[in-house]
């Protein structure tokens, strides 16, 4: 048996940096990771599918010219779409197994388990170490459908395999990552039906939302079922038969399944070591990301932090800094998010009904798109930007933001929300002409039910 200073489990966002870090500072590291380096992010989830979308959307965008007076007849290279979004991922693979060679970090390309007090044992090598640190994220979790089993469905594991493009797709599931890929699909030339259990798409977040993106969708051609399950799956002659509960059967050359993620935790043997995983398999955790065994720490989404890569790297700084002694915990940032559909959707903290939950005399202002010059003008007039403030203190306490690269401009209020701005300040800015940021002031300046110039954005 090996020892070691520290081990990782798992090579995501949050793993790779604390174990070149601690490498580098002159540790004994060993890394253990039984798939591909680099995590979910990077081998199938936020590098392909954003290189994925950049061909996909800009196809959408083409098309849409036409309301500004441009004709274009959009022509597809789907393989080399597809050979360009894996060229992308590999060339980032790359980089990770040059960071942690370069940093001294053993890797050791195995699934990896407890098998006694912070012992790992993975293919030929056991390891005990004073220090592990559990980053195994999630995957997809596939639910039981009669027939499912031993098709070829996609998830977004295998999705970006595909060197043909499908006539015809078929998804099960209207979160993120259905939608997504989903759109994607279809304004790259699949025709695409999307099918989601509930009576919306995007649930978790506000009403309105949804509403904007399933006016979009419906502009691309995707037809959508709601409040249905598939109740059957069928794969023959290279074709899906899905049969849903109100007696529809859908059909379709590729069929994605994306209904919900579950932690890689299965095979870990937890229980060797004395970590507790709660009722869905993630890992326990206090706020200072300890695991009930005091050795033993966990990070990112297997420990049921926020499923994002910008959470993933923060819990990698968080953890190292209470390593060191420093004041952090799992939760001490705000939270931003966005989805990569078109129109994009950028959230930070919280929503006006979230804020009421928790007692607070919250208000929000909304500033719809088609108000907004550059939005007029560009063409981009679906969706709208919100703010929600607390009347008591005057700080900015969330935003939605549904448009153009929501994406980017949503970072304006996390920024602001950091350093415990209030409102004023933001109506107090004075932001480009003509620009999408623009509307930022004139979305506070609603607070003070000031009138705004002739311009549709001010």
């Amino acid at each position: 048996m090996e020892t070691a200073d520290v081990i990782v489990i798992g090579s995501g966002q949050g793993g790779v940096p604390l174990a070149a870090d601690f490498a580098k500072e002159g540790r004994n590291v060993i890394l253990f990771e039984r798939d591909a380096l680099g995590g979910s992010c990077i081998n199938y989830g936020c590098t392909p599918s954003k290189a994925f979308l950049a061909a996909a959307h800009s196809a959408g965008r083409s098309r849409k010219a036409k309301n500004l007076g441009i004709h274009v007849q959009v022509e597809v290279d789907f393989p080399a779409v597809m050979e360009r979004v894996r060229g992308i991922r590999h060339s980032f693979n790359q980089g990770v197994t040059k960071r942690l060679d370069s940093a001294g970090v053993k890797v050791v390309c195995a699934e990896a388990s407890f098998s006694g007090d912070r012992t790992i044992t993975g293919g030929e090598v056991t390891v005990q170490a004073p220090l592990v640190v559990i980053n195994t994220g999630t995957s997809s979790l596939i639910p039981d459908i009669p027939g499912l089993s031993g098709t070829p469905y996609l998830t977004n594991r295998n999705f970006f395999d595909l060197q043909e493009l499908p006539k015809r797709l078929l998804v099960v599931g209207g979160g993120y990552i259905a939608l997504e890929l989903g759109q994607g699909a279809a304004r790259l030339g699949m025709q695409t039906q999307i099918i989601v259990r509930g009576d919306r798409i995007l649930s978790l977040e506000e009403s309105d939302v949804s509403e904007s993106l399933l006016e979009a969708f419906q502009q691309d051609g995707i037809q959508l079922h709601f409040h249905v399950n598939v109740e059957q799956v069928i794969h023959k002659d290279g074709i899906f038969t899905v049969k849903l509960s109100n007696g529809q059967e859908l059909q379709g050359e590729a069929l994605l399944i994306a209904t919900g993620r579950k932690p890689h935790t299965s095979n870990l043997n937890c229980a060797a070591t004395g970590v507790e995983l709660d009722q869905h398999g993630y890992v326990k955790i206090n706020e200072q990301f300890q695991t009930t065994n005091p050795g033993v720490y966990a990070i990112g989404d297997a420990a049921k932090q926020p499923a994002f890569t910008h959470v993933s790297w923060e819990d990698y700084r968080r953890l190292k800094a209470i390593l060191c002694g420093e004041n952090r915990t799992r939760n001490d940032r705000v939270l931003g998010y966005a989805v990569y559909t078109e129109p994009q959707v950028g959230r930070v903290g919280m929503t006006l009904n979230q804020a009421l939950e928790k007692g607070i005399n919250a208000r929000c202002v909304i500033l719809p798109m088609s108000s907004i010059a550059r939005a007029i003008e560009w063409g981009h007039d679906l969706g709208f930007y919100r703010l929600v403030i607390d009347q008591d203190t005057d700080k900015i306490l969330g935003a939605t933001l549904v448009g153009y690269e929501t994406a980017e401009i949503v970072h304006v209020f996390l920024s602001l929300m950091e350093a415990g701005a209030t409102w004023q300040l933001l109506e107090q800015s004075v932001h480009i002409h003509p620009t999408y940021g623009e509307a930022l002031p004139s979305l506070a300046r609603l607070l003070i039910g000031q009138d705004l110039p002739n311009c549709p954005n001010m």
